[in-house]
This record gives C-alpha cells, sequence and structure tokens, in this order.
C-alpha cells in the first residue's frame, strides 16, 4: 500500500462565531431575476436549491427548455426534479448535453455507458464519501458540473447536503477577502484517491494528474460571482505562506463549508435528479444508511481551467 498522505484537517478550536443576519442572495450583484416560461421552480431555500416540474426529462429537450434549465441551474445552483420514471443512460447524456461534455472521473470504474458512472454503496461506518468536496477540483479544468440520479435508496437516510460557495465568501470579514485576494491554492488527489493504492498506483496516476493550482477565490464562468474555492479533501496547501499560516487560514476557509445557512438537503427518491453547479457549491453525500443500499448514477460535466 502507498504511504498514506493526509491532507491538513480543520481543527475546531477556533469557533466559526457570527452574530446577526447573514447575506445570503442567490445571484451575482446586478444579475436579473430568472423568468420562466417552461419550468416551475420550487424554492427548498430562499438563496440555495430548488424543485423544478414541468419537464419531463425522458423527452426530448427542446432549446426553449434547455435555455431555462441553464438559467435555473445558474440562479440556484443546484436544481431537482421528482418522478422521472424510465429515465435511461441516454436521456442522461441528453440532460448533461444541455451543459456541455461528459467527463470521465479517472478513479471511478470503467462505466458501461461511456460517460454514465454507476455507484453502488453499502454504507460503512467510516467511508470517504462524507465529506465536503468540489468535484475534480484537483484537475486542471475541474468539473462544471454533474448530474446525479437515484437508482435505489434507503429507506432512511442517504441524503446530499450542497454549500453556497458564493454566499460562503460574501460573508467572509473584509479584513479575511483582502488577506486571501490573489492566493492560489494546491489541489492534488493523492491524500483522497491515493490513500487506497500501492505506490505504483499512485505513481501510474500521477503521470497524468500532477496536483495542480486554483485561485483561492475564483469568478464563476458565467456569472462572475466570487466564490470561495477551497474544499477538505483536495486542497493541501496555499501558495507562500508558511506551514503554520497554511493551516490557520485553510482551517478557517475550508469550515466555511459546513455554516447551516449556505446549505440545502436534498432528500432522495427513486428516480429522482439533482444537477448542480460544481463551481459555485460543494457537496456532501451523507454517509449515515448502514447497512441499507444507495445505488445512483452520475454524469460530470467537463469543465475548463478557471480563473
Amino acid at each position: 500500500m502507498a504511504t498514506p498522505v493526509t491532507a491538513p484537517q480543520p481543527v475546531l478550536d477556533k469557533p466559526l462565531q457570527h452574530y446577526g443576519r447573514r447575506t445570503l442572495v442567490r445571484a451575482a450583484p446586478g444579475a436579473p431575476q430568472g423568468s420562466y416560461k417552461i419550468l416551475k421552480i420550487a424554492p427548498l431555500t430562499p438563496h440555495i436549491g430548488a424543485e423544478i416540474g414541468g419537464v419531463d426529462l425522458t423527452r426530448p429537450i427542446a432549446e426553449d427548455a434547455a435555455a431555462e434549465l441553464r438559467r435555473a441551474l445558474l440562479e440556484w445552483k443546484v436544481v431537482f426534479f421528482r418522478d422521472q420514471h424510465d429515465f435511461t443512460p441516454d436521456d442522461h447524456l441528453a440532460l448533461a448535453a444541455v451543459w456541455g461534455s461528459p467527463e470521465v472521473n479517472p478513479f471511478f470504474p470503467k462505466a458501461e455507458t461511456a460517460g454514465v458512472s454507476r455507484l453502488a454503496k453499502d454504507a460503512q461506518a467510516i467511508g470517504n464519501e462524507n465529506i465536503w468536496h468540489s468535484d475534480h477540483s484537483f484537475m486542471k479544468a475541474p468539473a462544471l458540473g454533474s448530474v446525479l440520479r437515484a437508482v435505489e435508496v434507503p429507506a432512511a437516510g442517504g441524503d446530499t447536503i450542497w454549500a453556497d460557495m458564493g454566499a460562503a465568501y460574501d460573508n467572509l470579514s473584509d479584513e479575511l477577502k483582502s488577506r486571501i485576494e490573489g492566493l492560489t491554492a494546491v489541489h492534488d488527489w493523492v491524500p483522497s484517491w491515493g490513500s487506497t493504492m500501492t505506490d505504483e498506483q499512485v505513481a501510474a496516476f500521477r503521470e497524468k494528474l500532477p496536483p495542480v493550482e486554483h485561485p483561492v477565490v475564483v469568478r464563476h464562468p458565467v456569472s462572475g460571482r466570487k466564490t470561495l474555492y477551497v474544499n477538505e479533501p483536495f486542497t493541501t496547501r496555499i501558495v507562500g505562506l508558511s506551514e503554520d499560516e497554511n493551516r490557520e487560514l485553510l482551517d478557517e476557509l475550508v469550515l466555511q463549508a459546513r455554516i447551516p445557512e449556505y446549505q440545502v438537503r436534498f432528500r432522495w427518491q427513486a428516480d429522482s435528479i439533482a444537477i448542480w453547479d460544481n463551481i459555485a457549491v460543494q457537496h456532501y453525500a451523507v454517509n449515515d444508511y448502514y447497512p441499507q443500499r444507495r445505488v445512483m448514477e452520475r454524469i460530470a460535466i467537463a469543465g475548463a481551467p478557471i480563473s
């Protein structure tokens, strides 16, 4: 086995104290509010997450409906659909194509249908899924988004939570915003995915996936909204800081995703679908359903380098 490399883990000896109302807005400053003629929008919180009706995702998606879907995702950051029965892998690919091309996670088993990964899990007491993260941030061009379908769900438990990292940035102090402006951070898959590999496997993957750097604060590629872009499993250090400075600052930043006011929680049912903006949010798969089973099908949407 490879020698485990542990990413900096946040400590809780510095409480994230905040008194009074937080700033919680759906869109970038000055952005127009969405207007929908086809989709029916049912918000789950005032600023993140909405269930959408008025569309059957097993039928061809016309361009006017696709335009509204793109607008809804930009506004709500994660959107949900219920009762999408008879949803096929081809339907899954067609839905993801509203935003772009599928991107294969290099660590998932090879999918039977190109781009569609089946994730079957019997939850364990300790798992690697229940940690706040942004998909593929260890890649030079992180995934733009993901489309996740529930195939089989436990009778209770197995929810997923998403956190709005634009809201997380908005509520940082002016002093902290100034401190992190212009900083970059290293993202690496070895502390997480590599911890269960042999040294030879790590070396083979490392040739294709070296550590990458992304800004600590990115501008969303479509909305331009400033978004905090560090996460617990993949962000290993901030460039140019000492070890002590890194631990103190990275601890404070990654913990922002844990603040409930920034979050939306979704209770899965079979044939439910979630689509999320992977630059705008982080997510957390709740591992509380042992010994039940949870089967999902996922497509990641290819992105571009972020800045």
